[in-house]
């Protein structure tokens, strides 16, 4: 089961090399959106360092769902998810995947930009790694829990916003737990429940679903 995830993976990052544009738009939006935030609210320090948690976590939020829409949606078309299906490998392990190559090219990227972003909110320098663990916890289950709502509306006319209205509801409880960590540390207080909570969501978010496999990857 392994193999097959490596293989997936190697693959759809090979994918995504060849349309580095998509990587490239999730990343300007992540920035363009936690940029525009101080130009709005006023350039008041306490205000600053209050909001952004909660901005920076919006703002990784929305720019995990701009290409949830394209998870299957290529594969789909030429055939490769049906071939899939049809392996011996647990529909899971294919799922989760999908979600962890997803993430490497959209996520992560996001988690070593944010403490860069979070120096013009004027965070203390001892909540940037609180920042940095918690998107590193969370972002992994927005891209988890997109993949069920890229599943569900593969093929569906306007299912863009049917998929963002099937996965925002879910995000909720990462958002406030992301948010909440980094509010705490800044409070003086520790952030290891939030951060547990985290890492538990990520673990139930994983697959669930194990078999007997042989793959081969050319």
């Amino acid at each position: 089961m392994l193999a097959v995830a490596r293989c997936i993976v190697h693959r759809d990052l090979l994918l995504a090399l060849r349309r580095r544009s998509d990587v490239a738009t999730a990343l300007l939006f992540f920035v363009i959106v936690a940029r525009l935030f101080p130009l709005g609210v006023g350039a008041e320090p306490n205000l600053l360092r209050a909001i952004a948690p909660g901005v920076i976590w919006v703002a990784a939020l929305l720019s995990s769902m701009l290409s949830l829409a394209r998870l299957f949606a290529a594969d789909h078309a030429d055939g490769t998810l049906e071939q899939m299906l049809l392996g011996a490998s647990p529909l899971g392990v294919v799922v989760v995947a999908k979600g962890l190559a997803h993430w490497l090219v959209s996520g992560l990227p996001l988690v070593a930009i944010a403490p860069l972003i979070a120096l013009q909110y004027d965070l203390a320098p001892g909540l940037y790694g609180v920042l940095a663990l918690s998107l590193l916890l969370g972002t992994p289950v927005l891209s988890l829990i997109g993949a069920i709502g890229a599943a569900l509306t593969l093929g569906l006319r306007g299912g863009g916003v049917l998929l963002a209205l099937l996965v925002l509801p879910l995000y909720v409880p990462v958002l406030i737990l992301g948010a909440g960590s980094v509010e705490m540390a800044a409070a003086g207080l520790a952030p290891d429940g939030q951060l547990l909570l985290l890492g538990a969501l990520l673990v139930v978010a994983g697959p669930s679903r194990h078999g007997p496999s042989r793959p081969r990857c050319a």
